[in-house]
């Protein structure tokens, strides 16, 4: 059994460390590369368009397939798992932090210089706010399979297929003639909304099927067999995708749900090959680097720095007030790369500071 574990563990570090990589990268790039040099005629700038329009579903998948593995190897039932009670607390992290980096104003408390396009941008639900729900809502659809004694893979593939399929419906309904604009915005995009419900939590959710798999299959982990399955299954999702994409072009009409299957079909597919592709890499490895494991166990803190130090907050200015979209192709990249060093150096500090201290804490006890 230990070799399924070691696996196990090397695969998921992987995939988080490679998942955050890819949103500081993105952000950074998008944030500060002047628009001339958008040129969709360029075949780099396209590879880099396509690449970061899965960083998001990668980020969130990643997000549930690990928050249900841990949820899922404690075999507790549901009020007596001390997970569910993280994974609780986590929700309510992620849902304050997301609000803290657009907070309108320094004073906290006095919003009589703020103004309606602040307050938008303040009830923005952005990836934190649909990754806390997401969890929320996966520990929601647990605790319905153990009530309901079905297997939880049938109830979260139940679940994601609600918000991926209704998401044109709901996309259509203006929200804030119903709702108040902060319960309006996660609704939709109309508000300004970078990643409402629909269908955005449909990825964190289909990660958790994928996260229970991993958690009751430990011993396929160390096989072949598992890197092939998720292989496929990602090759027949694009399969799916390029067959909606065929009958689009040849039958004209109404395209809202062929569009809306397409780009889910599509996204989920590549995040599967990756996937496919990291468990294929982890079977070769006895141990990776302990940097990448660091990285991956600090996703939250790597991802709320880089988009300060980017965007600025209420209380610090960011280098996008001055290099928004100013930078050549090069500048840009260097960027992206000087940011990436940025975040592993800051995640070696912090590691090397907690061993420094947990050494201490051990001399004083001797």
């Amino acid at each position: 059994m230990e070799n399924p574990k070691r696996k196990r563990i090397i695969f998921l570090d992987m995939m988080r460390a490679f998942a955050v990589l890819m949103m500081v990268q993105g952000h950074t790039i998008d944030a500060f590369l002047g628009d001339s040099y958008r040129n969709f005629d360029s075949v780099p700038f396209n590879i880099w368009f396509m690449m970061r329009g899965f960083t998001a579903p990668i980020f969130m998948f990643t997000s549930g397939v690990v928050f249900t593995y841990l949820l899922r190897l404690n075999k507790e039932t549901f009020f007596y798992n001390p997970r569910v009670k993280k994974g609780f607390m986590r929700f309510l992290t992620l849902i304050v932090i997301g609000y803290l980096l657009r907070y309108p104003t320094y004073t906290f408390f006095n919003f009589a210089t703020v103004s309606r396009e602040q307050w938008y941008v303040f009830f923005t639900v952005d990836a934190l706010h649909l990754i806390g729900f997401g969890l929320l809502f996966i520990l929601i659809l647990a605790f319905i399979a153990e009530r309901l004694k079905i297997k939880d893979w049938v109830i979260f593939g139940c679940g994601a297929l609600f918000f991926f399929m209704i998401a044109p419906y709901m996309g259509s309904i203006n929200w804030t003639n119903y709702l108040p604009v902060p319960f309006a915005a996660y609704f939709y995009n109309g508000t300004g909304s970078f990643f409402p419900f629909f269908p955005w939590a449909g990825y964190v959710i289909s990660g958790a099927i994928l996260g229970s798999y991993l958690a009751h299959h430990q011993d396929s982990l160390a096989t072949k067999g598992f890197s092939l399955k998720l292989l496929y299954t990602g090759l027949g999702m694009l399969l799916l995708a390029l067959a909606t994409e065929l009958i689009e072009y040849f039958y004209t009409g109404t395209t809202i749900w062929t569009d809306n299957l397409y780009l889910i079909s599509l996204r989920v597919g590549w995040v599967l090959v990756l996937n496919s592709i990291m468990s294929l890499i982890a079977l070769k490895l006895d141990s990776i680097p302990e940097i990448v494991k660091q990285v991956g166990r600090h996703t939250l803190l790597i991802y709320a720095v880089h988009v300060v130090i980017i965007y600025g907050s209420a209380w610090l200015p960011g280098f996008d007030r001055i290099l928004h979209k100013q930078l050549s192709i090069f500048e840009s990249v260097g960027s992206a790369i000087i940011m990436i060093i940025l975040m592993i150096g800051m995640v070696v500090f912090l590691e090397r500071m907690k061993l420094i201290r947990k050494n201490k804490l051990a001399q004083v006890e001797i």
